[in-house]
């Protein structure tokens, strides 16, 4: 999927290659327009892109993902320098923007693309992803809420959506945004 090189907000770029310092993350919180924003507003993050993983077809556009069919998830790929900013710090954010304990949907959001997912890029992110869950479902069960269905795997191939997408609330300020968390905090 063509898309611009440079994020809207940022400037810095959104398609590799990266400074070589930096690092990536990889999460689906439901729409991913207002969990785009959530990261590009963090100290520390070089830049974000919206797109899709998880699925079974490769390039998929946005109307083929709304289909269902394509089982792909809304996702937002984060890139961020961990002298600045952690990936710990960058768990805490997804845990507290969204409810994790959805199953396939994100409030009136339903449906395979907006799952709650965490996709790692190397055995530490997938450790500290896997504790975090833990950590988080100990502070839900404890305000009597559900179980996590988040799913955490391994990062499969990220296929950008479309450059309408990309950066979406800052170029449409009064645009969509379902993001919400549970109101319980991580720490």
């Amino acid at each position: 999927m063509p898309v611009s090189q440079n994020h809207y907000v940022t400037k810095n770029p959104i398609i590799p290659p990266f400074p070589k310092h930096l690092e990536q993350a990889l999460f689906g919180l439901g729409c991913y327009w207002g969990a785009e924003r959530k990261f590009w507003q963090q100290t520390g993050v070089f830049s974000t892109a919206v797109g899709f993983t998880g699925g079974l077809t490769p390039n998929p556009s946005y109307k083929e993902v709304c289909t269902g069919l394509t089982a792909h998830n809304e996702v937002v790929l984060i890139i961020f320098d961990p002298a600045i900013i952690s990936y710990q710090q960058l768990l805490l954010i997804f845990w507290e923007s969204h409810n994790p304990t959805q199953g396939m949907g994100q409030g009136n959001d339903i449906g395979t693309q907006y799952r709650s997912g965490i996709y790692t890029f190397n055995d530490l992110q997938q450790q500290q992803a896997l504790e975090s869950k833990a950590q988080y479902q100990e502070k839900l069960s404890s305000n009597a809420l559900g179980e996590i269905t988040t799913e955490i795997l391994i990062a499969a191939s990220f296929y950008y959506a479309e450059d309408s997408h990309q950066q979406y609330l800052a170029k449409n300020p009064q645009g969509y945004c379902g993001l919400g968390g549970v109101g319980v905090s991580f720490e």
